[in-house]
């Protein structure tokens, strides 16, 4: 057997090229065009390529970017101040505040300050709580786009055997909940969880988002079972003082006995983006009183 390839760059160009036109359709409704604002703090060189790459995604959808790159030694009280502007300014929808934040900044006192129906991570107490009660919510990018993947290969999550690797508030608790909105059947493993390798077989669709170089390998997989990897891991690669990037998954081996499974990178990770501009349009359509965009 050799698994399904799930091209996560293909499928996020799909979803960006509907937000592009949903953008368009409701853009007289709004007498604007929907608006992102991104604020980075610091020059982190990865930070600064993604928070990039964020916006020029955003232009490229036909949405507004609105970029704020504030200094290293920046004040919380100064950033939090900034949040407040974004919440009070109508051209803005979302707001992104890319992490991680420096020291001098408690990054959950600005994450909480972040209007919630403007919180397009998906990060804020409000959002959270009610996506774990099954109300309508600005989920996280990342388990969004898990669940997309997911749907290229089950027309239906219903009755499915669903695992989850990893219980963070980012990706493995909301993709859980996400997964329970799906009616599939959900067991999360973590660094407690006994026999993870035989909890791990009972998978249908088993999501890895651990933080382990291919901590799960293909014996851990059952024949045929769709495998979502969230990991992006940097390991030493052949060549001396080089690095590659890896998954949670072995991917040679999982391959050999997956039905479907996500590439590393070319996977998780342009989901990601693409469903920040979805989240995007779903908080201009809320917050006008529309309808929610048809993606």
């Amino acid at each position: 057997m050799t698994a399904k390839i799930l091209d996560g760059k293909a499928i996020a160009a799909d979803v960006r090229a509907k937000v592009a036109d949903e953008a368009k359709r409701i853009a007289p409704k709004l007498d604007r065009v929907p608006g992102l604002a991104t604020v980075l703090v610091g020059e982190d060189p990865a930070s600064e390529v993604y928070v990039r790459s964020k916006a020029r995604a955003t232009v490229e959808a036909g949405l507004a970017s609105f970029q704020h790159q504030l200094q290293a030694d920046t004040a919380e009280a100064e950033l939090l101040a900034l949040v407040r502007e974004l919440n009070a300014d109508p051209a803005v929808d979302g707001i992104l505040v890319q992490l991680p934040l420096p020291a001098q900044i408690d990054a959950r006192r600005v994450l909480d300050a972040i209007d919630p129906a403007k919180d397009v991570d998906g990060f804020h107490p409000v959002n959270a709580g009610r996506l774990a009660t099954g109300l309508p919510a600005l989920a996280p990018c990342t388990p969004i786009g898990c669940i997309i993947l997911a749907k290229q290969v089950h027309a239906s999550l219903a009755g499915l055997e669903a695992v989850v690797f990893g219980r963070s508030n980012i990706v493995g608790r909301p993709l859980a909940q996400l997964l329970l909105q799906e009616n599939a059947t959900v067991t999360i493993a973590h660094s407690h969880t006994k026999n993870a390798a035989a909890v791990s077989r009972r998978a249908d669709l088993l999501c890895v988002a651990i933080g382990k170089p291919e901590l799960v390998r293909g014996d851990w997989i059952k024949p045929g079972a769709t495998v979502i990897d969230v990991g992006i891991n940097r390991v030493p690669g052949s060549a001396p003082g080089k690095t590659k990037i890896v998954g949670d998954v072995a991917y040679g081996e999982a391959a050999k006995v997956a039905g479907a499974i996500t590439p590393v990178p070319g996977g998780v990770g342009p989901m990601t983006i693409a469903c920040l501009l979805v989240n995007t349009l779903r908080a201009a359509c809320a917050r006008a009183g529309l309808e929610p965009p048809a993606i």
